[in-house]
């Protein structure tokens, strides 16, 4: 039994100038320990889904799923009561800009020790000694002094390792992180990413990895799903994904990577994720897609997200005719 199940997952906003469907028919399967990246330039909804999966979002928002299992259990029939018990403790999460995070009224031990009173049944003096325990975990340096200070009086990457050490005070099942690298400098980021992953090989968590660097995935993920303008377009193995993308966005976005680069200037994506104003007819990528012609501006790929190895494109590269749903409508 797969550790978290979702099917055809939609996120609405209501806006004053109509519904706004910034989640579209987005499917994820996690198993228990598994490590799964989320990849997509920003306005993608990459956070919006997970958000949406944690009851995070405002009222505005409308969350519909045909399927949202968590260990077996549906989520959408579950109590709010019920539901909270999971959010937290089951599932955490890493929010982006650790610093605007952080509640900036209070100190760093009143915050981890907070999630531990609504979850555990510690006592005050156990707490006080799981919050110390956990700041030696994340590589905090003098951790009794820290749990005292507030979110003003750390760096960066500190008040990254105590969104860490708060999200994984319960021991979690499933971590979503959230672009836990964001804003922080290129060695600070190597070590936060090999902290998540001693954390999640050492709690044998499973783990959602939301970024839009490539790179990071490579170096983390066993699975992973590039998601477009609230759609996901690819589904793949991290090793094929990186030998033979599916969807021109992939490859699009592998040959950003200063890496892969074989001319003298860094090849670029033209065009934006379009918003709710500017959404193309046909395929969403069209306008900033190189293969486009007449049928990818006026045919929409079949709506359901692709599976393991196949891509919502009407052409797709590097795969059989068979992958792509829309060459399978039309046959």
């Amino acid at each position: 039994m797969p550790l978290l199940s979702i099917r055809n997952l939609s996120v609405t906003f209501a806006t004053a100038s109509g519904p706004f469907k910034a989640v579209d028919g987005v499917d994820l399967t996690i198993e228990p320990g598994e490590v799964v990246g989320i990849v997509g330039e920003s306005g993608s909804g990459k956070s919006v889904a997970m958000l949406g999966l944690m009851g995070l979002l405002p009222p505005s928002a409308t969350v519909t799923a045909d399927e949202m299992t968590f260990e077996g259990h549906d989520m959408q029939l579950m109590a709010g009561r019920e539901r909270r018990k999971i959010i937290g403790r089951d599932i955490a999460m890493i929010f982006q800009e650790p610093m605007a995070s952080l509640n900036p009224c209070f100190n760093v031990g009143f915050q981890i020790k907070e999630a531990l009173k609504a979850h555990t049944d510690l006592d005050r003096k156990a707490r006080q000694h799981r919050a110390i325990e956990l700041l030696q975990q994340v590589g905090m340096p003098e951790p009794e002094r820290r749990l005292s200070a507030f979110p003003h009086q750390l760096s960066g990457g500190m008040s990254q390792r105590v969104m860490i050490a708060m999200a994984t005070a319960c021991n979690p099942k499933l971590l979503i992180a959230d672009e836990p690298t964001t804003a922080l400098d290129v060695t600070i980021q190597a070590q936060i990413l090999d902290l998540l992953l001693d954390l999640q090989k050492s709690h044998g968590m499973a783990m959602i990895l939301i970024t839009h660097d490539m790179g990071v995935i490579a170096e983390t993920a066993e699975r992973v799903v590039v998601q477009y303008a609230g759609q996901q377009v690819e589904r793949q193995k991290v090793a094929s994904l990186f030998d033979a993308p599916h969807h021109p966005y992939t490859a699009a976005l592998l040959a950003a990577i200063p890496e892969r680069s074989t001319g003298d200037r860094l090849p670029t994506i033209p065009g934006v994720v379009p918003g709710q104003g500017d959404r193309p007819n046909g395929c969403l990528f069209n306008p900033r897609c190189p293969k486009a012609d007449d049928r990818c501006r006026t045919i929409v790929p079949p709506h359901q997200p692709p599976s393991l190895g196949e891509a919502l494109c009407h052409y797709p590269m590097n795969a059989p005719a068979e992958a792509s749903y829309a060459q399978g409508a039309a046959r």
